[in-house]
């Protein structure tokens, strides 16, 4: 495959534009359903193509900065791919496309004419481009908008239906994401204060010479508006009562990405404007405790979304773990590890939403039997569920192992800590999901506390069900082709990550190493300009 080097430049707008430009779209034809569900599928498949593009040629030609307009450096907006970045926009749009399969699916067999799926699908669009504005961009400002267009449009998404529980979720979810949001307003302003810039090439060549005290507030600043975003313990509270209330399709984009788009900012701004920082020992240790108190909470739930919500949260550290470790090994297991997350995790919460079309329920209390009644389901349930929990030969278990071998070679006394933390959070994983298999799956739903209960009508976008007998549920549980098909096929990419484990390494290792380099990313963006004083060499 012989691809021109100034194809690059050419690409790296479009996971941006085409589908802002396809939510338009949608608004335009706003009434004619499947018109929308064709303009979103086309382009949310566009946009994967373009993504692996870029992460070939990211992968084979280095790290690419585009100056938007031809705008000199700093004064226009300045988008930069490496492979870190790449990989992110290719696992965020294989998860983005397999969801919007999911809820046509949904969508197609409940029928739309009492769906808002015309405020639905280009606001998933929106979402979509916000994701990507976010990977791609080479200054804090516009890094800062990137998560602005996720907050507007994940509000509209977490708030889909209009029901009591919804909108108090989804206030709760923006006052805690407005509140991320100031702290980070803040903390460009200070970046911009000490030095005079918002370019993140520039501010890696300037921030040294910014004096030790101004410097560590401003990455305290940033850290805490990124640990925010990213459920970071002890400001992870807000997710588990968040994201359990929304639709099926929505709960699994936000599970699968919009955390991971404050580890990517966290990753982004430790190794190249603060390497190797007095931070990091905080970061382990905020690791640590995120493991242990959200698979502690997990434990405790008896609803799969809620269990499911607190695992997200504890997983979170092993990427911190990898991030505060600050060397390549440690970097790429983090890079690994969030590609594993978020497609194990969209397709476990995937399963739920099958989970509750099938059974009418995600209690605990109330499930059972579902091998019997599904083997596809219990199929589709069980891998994800091992892998999550760490089971060789799992990628699950090849990203930790990669983890560990990097706390290991750390060799001080709180990576070995993380390390034992680690282990015991894989195996108390492993016994929250055997939980619900041996209750929602194995044994009989008659000797389940609630199992005589379910919900009158299957779930979608708009929640109004009340509880019937099960016996006299009025709408059995029907799994449609799109929804189980999209769901397998997400499973399979997640299983591919294991099967292509070797190569797959081997671009995170390229990734780590161009982290663990600032020189490299500040050449793409600034060109050979001269280094200036305090800058990394």
């Amino acid at each position: 495959m012989n691809l021109s080097p100034g194809l690059l430049p050419i690409l790296m707008p479009l996971p941006v534009l085409v589908p802002l430009l396809a939510a338009a779209g949608t608004l335009i034809f706003g009434r004619r359903p499947r018109t929308q569900r064709t303009i979103m599928l086309c382009a949310l498949t566009g946009v994967v193509v373009i993504c692996g593009l870029l992460l070939y040629l990211a992968d084979r030609d280095g790290t690419t900065a585009l100056q938007v307009g031809n705008w000199e450096t700093p004064i226009g907006i300045t988008l930069v791919v490496d492979r870190l970045s790449a990989a992110m926009l290719l696992v965020s749009s294989i998860v983005l496309l397999a969801v919007a399969l999911y809820g046509s699916g949904q969508n197609i067999r409940d029928g739309g004419e009492r769906q808002p799926t015309s405020i639905y699908r280009p606001t998933y669009l929106v979402l979509t481009g916000g994701v990507a504005a976010a990977f791609l961009a080479g200054d804090l400002f516009n890094l800062f908008v990137g998560f602005e267009i996720l907050l507007a449009a994940s509000f509209v998404l977490l708030t889909v239906g209009g029901t009591e529980e919804r909108i108090r979720a989804g206030v709760s979810y923006v006052m805690v994401s407005m509140l991320s949001s100031l702290i980070f307003l803040t903390g460009i302003g200070l970046t911009y204060a000490a030095t005079g810039t918002l370019n993140l090439a520039q501010l890696a060549q300037r921030i040294g010479a910014v004096p030790e005290g101004t410097r560590t507030a401003i990455y305290a600043v940033l850290l805490v508006a990124f640990g925010i975003k990213a459920a970071v313990f002890p400001l992870s509270n807000w997710l588990p009562d968040s994201y359990p209330t929304a639709p099926a399709p929505v709960t699994a984009v936000f599970a699968g990405l919009l955390t991971k788009v404050g580890v990517y900012a966290i990753i982004r701004t430790h190794s190249l404007l603060f390497p190797g920082g007095e931070f990091d020992s905080i970061l382990l240790v905020c690791g640590l405790l995120t493991m242990l108190v959200g698979i502690f909470g997990a434990i405790a739930q008896s609803d799969i979304r809620r269990l499911l919500s607190f695992t997200l949260v504890s997983h979170i550290g092993y990427m911190i773990f990898g991030v505060g470790l600050a060397s390549t090994a440690g970097l790429a297991g983090a890079v690994f590890y969030v590609a594993h997350h978020i497609l194990v995790q969209t397709a476990l919460f995937l399963v739920v939403g099958l989970i509750e079309r099938q059974a009418g329920s995600t209690s605990l209390r109330r499930l059972g039997g579902l091998a019997t009644a599904s083997p596809i389901l219990a199929v589709l349930f069980l891998i994800p569920a091992l892998n999550l929990g760490g089971i060789p030969p799992f990628s699950g278990f090849i990203g930790k192992v990669a983890l560990l071998q990097a706390g290991a070679e750390d060799g001080s006394v709180l990576a070995w800590t993380l390390v034992a933390g680690s282990v015991l959070t894989s195996l108390l994983t492993l016994y929250a999901v055997a939980r619900v298999w041996s209750k929602a799956f194995w044994r009989p739903r008659v000797e389940a506390p609630e199992g005589h209960l379910t919900a009158a009508r299957t779930p979608s976008l708009i929640e109004d069900s009340t509880d019937v007998l099960y016996d006299e549920r009025t709408h059995p549980g029907r799994m449609p082709f799109l929804m189980v098909g999209s769901t397998a096929a997400l499973v399979a990419v997640g299983l591919s990550l294991t099967v292509l484990a070797g190569p797959i390494l081997r671009i995170a290792d390229r990734a780590a190493d161009d982290l663990r380099d600032p020189g490299v990313y500040i050449t793409a963006v600034l060109g050979n300009s001269p280094a200036e004083p305090g800058a990394p060499r």
